[in-house]
């Protein structure tokens, strides 16, 4: 296989640039981020990488939100290290190293990139996989993997920092997910942890579903909580499911009956625009209805 070639680092035209089949959408917030820095600084800091392929196709490599920001301020063209030979996994792998080591991760994107990353490392490694002793039956392919995740969480952890044990726990919880949780649980109201994560990967398939929609729908404040209701129907105690807007209604009412006037007035004043057009809905609302 030809190692990769740099052909050249230029402007390319921001429309022929294919952005499909990508680990994990770009973020508001980051694109904000750079679109912002742009005004200060005046230029992108940083090119984005991008495969040509041999009908002279341009595919994204890294730099998602570094294009997308391009985008929105209506740039024609951006400035990008173009690449060719490239196989998809040296590809793939360029894009989540980009993003372990550059981007503010959450910890659900960082369990899915490592989990990726192992992956694409032990296709671009096989030795990684040799079996550390021949087993049996019932220990070889245990042998195989642990060795395999031996090796890649020692690389991983010296190349980005982290320890051993924190890698382990990432990979497992990303490679127990399936597309349709992650999409869940990135529309989720409470950020993700990482524990909640392990509680996913430790659960059987069909308990991941059900624990994945009661975070995503506000029934269950931790996968924990929502485990242990899982286990608590198993015993055939029901639980009641708790209801997230009547739960924040609570909340507020109980904060702002124990706040003083003057950060009542604050909050008011801060809010005034979100207020009033709530406000406007009421009483429309009440008029609709008789009151």
């Amino acid at each position: 296989m030809k190692a990769p070639t740099l052909q050249m680092t230029g402007l390319v035209p921001v429309a022929d640039i294919d952005t499909r089949n990508r680990l994990r959408p770009v973020s508001a917030a980051g694109v904000e981020s750079i679109i912002a820095s742009i005004g200060e600084v005046g230029v992108m800091k940083d090119p984005i990488h991008v495969r040509r392929k041999k009908g002279g196709q341009l595919v994204l490599i890294a730099g998602g939100h570094r294009l997308e920001a391009a985008k929105r301020l209506d740039w024609t063209e951006i400035e990008a290290k173009v690449w060719g030979d490239v196989t998809d996994d040296w590809s793939r792998m360029m894009e989540i190293d980009d993003n372990l080591a550059g981007a503010e991760l959450n910890p659900l994107d960082t369990a899915l990139f490592l989990a990726a990353r192992k992956e694409v490392y032990e296709r671009l490694h096989p030795e990684t996989r040799a079996l550390a002793f021949k087993g049996n039956r019932h220990t070889g392919s245990l042998a195989t993997d642990m060795m395999s995740v031996a090796s890649f969480a020692t690389a991983t952890a010296e190349k980005f920092g982290m320890t051993d044990r924190h890698v382990r726990r990432l990979i497992a919880a990303g490679a127990a997910l399936k597309p349709g949780h992650v999409e869940q649980l990135r529309q989720s109201a409470r950020p993700v942890s990482l524990a909640d994560l392990q509680v996913i990967a430790k659960a059987d398939p069909d308990q991941r579903v059900e624990i994945v929609g009661a975070i995503a729908d506000g029934k269950a404040k931790s996968a924990a909580e929502a485990f242990s209701g899982l286990k608590a129907r198993a015993r055939g105690v029901e639980v009641p499911v708790k209801d997230p807007v009547e739960e924040a209604f609570a909340a507020l009412s109980k904060t702002w009956t124990r706040a003083p006037v003057a950060a009542k007035r604050r909050f008011l004043d801060e809010h005034f625009g979100v207020l009033s057009l709530l406000l406007n809905e009421v009483a429309a609302a009440r008029k609709a209805g008789g009151k």
